[in-house]
């Protein structure tokens, strides 16, 4: 069985290779709410009343202003219902699911500087 080459930052040629990507990855998330946001909208469909639930601490006009740019990077999906009123429902897109394993990592990441700040 071929062992995979584990992925390393000092792989690459130079600190300017790695640093674009990282920069567009963080604009995308960028801020205290994006990363929450999505991390609801991985457990399914949600209206902007049950984001903001989930999403404590978070106000109604930042909440709109995130899931607008969350949508122009194409993290998310807006769909408006034909109804009386009408109903708008979120969804993460797959491009959004394709940041699962960061979430996973950084999850991970957490508990362990938890438990090394905090103790354990």
């Amino acid at each position: 069985m071929e062992q995979k080459e584990e992925q390393k930052i000092c792989n690459y040629q130079n600190s300017q290779a790695v640093m674009l990507p990282v920069f567009d990855a963080l604009d995308a998330l960028r801020g205290r709410w994006r990363i929450p946001i999505l991390l609801s909208l991985m457990f399914g469909k949600k209206r902007f009343t049950q984001i903001s639930r989930e999403v404590t601490g978070i106000s109604d006009k930042i909440l709109a202003k995130e899931l607008k740019e969350l949508e122009v990077n194409q993290l998310i999906q807006r769909t408006v219902y034909d109804t009386f009123p009408p109903t708008v429902e979120y969804a993460i897109t797959p491009h959004g699911e394709s940041i699962e394993q960061i979430l996973i990592g950084l999850k991970d990441w957490g508990e362990l500087h938890r438990k090394k700040i905090i103790g354990g």
